[in-house]
């Protein structure tokens, strides 16, 4: 058992020291060997990855030993700790293979998105014939993969989600996938994390290729989901599109720790903010909401957020540039940047200012006049008339006061005020990210290398002495 806990020992001090651990799990691991395996790869620190196949469990009891100590168990011990049921759903198993062989490949295109070469200090850039400066507004977008086709919810192009004309207000649903997609090296496929994650829906995590150069693409779901299993009844009946959940921090901060260190994270983001349900509430959102805040403090390296849609809330804060020198923030033009949006704005915070423009409308002073002077029966006829002429008019106002909003608090506010570096044309998204992640990069390598250069004379000191 002390040699156990050595091997344990050794894994939280080498992962805790930045080391990567990888493990494809192929057969049934039980007791010890799956806490090396959540040490190794589970928690909030560590950045390699678990890969399992239909054949592997991890379990703390097998099944036999469970039955007979007359504990909960399931028909085998896939059912226990497989990938399917259990650890694929909840996240500790990152990627599913058919065999060991396809297991292998997952774990070289890892490799290739994240291996250093000693000395260097990020993953090699990669060969690519997809130009840099391609415009994205022409990449497909056709049905969502909610299943949405027809009518309002569909898109032809990824231009007519960045354009005024198509996408008025930037509030029609549309498929992250898509737009990371079409920004994306088109001869290098990406690979997705945590794909089976239950519940982390409107997170995706993407280890791509932009420009050749190896980057973390994280993507805000734009479109609502179901919701799979039970719903509780102070939770959401779907997953809302732009909103971020429990489990979809979770995942997003552990995407930004297992690249720090090592490659460029880049965000798309249409984020409304954080749900802030009962239910959200009780299942820690507070908690892994704070992790995304604290990775991108903590993170080495360049990070570039990409405003595409809609981006208020608690999300203004946990990606802000006052985290981290080395967040780089910008926006689409037409886009909308505010730490509230216009409608929530115009119906609490501006309430009572949207009631009184609707008192004053002229069309309700005949009406007022009116029931000044009737009396009985005719008076409350008169009254039901105005409550209902009131609720036309201060739906109205509250469209106007959200407007009024928005427009004042525009993207080109957020850049004047220093919180955004720059407002893009839909058509220079592709290049711009590409030319963040070169600016990143350089900026970086050139930081270690005046870092090694005040260093040296230090050492040749010591070893002199």
């Amino acid at each position: 058992m002390d040699w156990i806990a050595r091997v344990l020992r050794g894994l939280v001090e080498f992962t805790q020291a930045g080391g990567e651990v990888n493990l494809v799990v192929n057969g049934i691991n039980v007791g010890a060997q799956p806490y090396w395996n959540a040490e190794a790869t589970m928690l909030m620190h560590t950045r390699g990855i678990l890969i399992m196949t239909p054949k592997a469990a991890m379990v703390l009891t097998g099944k036999r030993a469970l039955e007979f100590s007359g504990s909960i168990s399931a028909e085998d011990n896939q059912g226990i700790g497989g990938y399917d049921r259990i650890m694929g759903i909840n996240g500790q198993a990152q990627y599913w293979a058919r065999d060991i062989d396809e297991a292998c490949h997952i774990l070289l295109r890892h490799y290739e998105h994240t291996y250093v070469a000693p000395g260097e200090r990020f993953p090699r850039q990669a060969a690519t014939t997809d130009p840099a400066d391609r415009d994205v507004r022409f990449f497909p977008h056709g049905r969502n993969s909610n299943g949405n086709g027809n009518g309002e919810d569909c898109f032809v192009t990824i231009g007519e989600i960045l354009s005024d004309e198509t996408n008025p207000g930037r509030k029609r649903s549309f498929d992250i996938r898509k737009v990371m997609m079409a920004a994306t090296d088109q001869d290098h496929p990406p690979l997705e994390r945590w794909a089976g994650m239950r519940a982390a829906e409107t997170a995706v995590v993407w280890d791509a290729h932009l420009g050749g150069y190896p980057v973390c693409l994280i993507g805000i779901e734009s479109q609502p989901l179901p919701r799979l299993g039970f719903v509780p009844a102070d939770g959401p009946d779907q997953w809302t599109s732009g909103t971020l959940f429990p489990l979809s921090s979770k995942k997003i901060a552990r995407a930004i720790n297992a690249a720090s260190n090592n490659r460029p994270v880049v965000v798309l983001a249409n984020l409304s903010g954080f749900d802030g349900s009962p239910e959200s509430m009780r299942r820690l959102q507070l908690e892994y909401g704070a992790e995304i805040g604290r990775a991108v403090v903590n993170f080495k390296g360049p990070i570039v957020f990409c405003v595409i849609s809609r981006y208020h809330g608690g999300a203004y804060v946990v990606f802000s540039r006052g985290l981290n020198e080395s967040v780089e923030v910008a926006a689409l033009e037409g886009t909308f940047a505010s730490v509230i949006g216009g409608a929530p704005a115009a119906g609490v915070v501006f309430a009572s200012e949207v009631e009184a423009r609707a008192k004053k409308d002229p069309r309700l002073q005949p009406l007022n006049e009116a029931i000044a002077k009737a009396e009985g029966a005719e008076k409350g006829r008169l009254r039901a008339q105005w409550d209902e002429l009131f609720k036309v008019i201060h739906s109205e106002k509250l469209g106007e006061m959200a407007a009024e909003f928005d427009r004042v608090h525009s993207v080109q506010r957020a850049l004047d005020v220093g919180a955004l570096n720059y407002i893009i044309p839909p058509a220079n998204l592709r290049p711009y990210l590409i030319q963040a992640v070169e600016r990143g990069i350089r900026k970086e390598e050139e930081s270690e290398s005046a870092k090694t250069k005040v260093a040296s004379p230090e050492m040749k000191i010591t070893e002199a002495a």
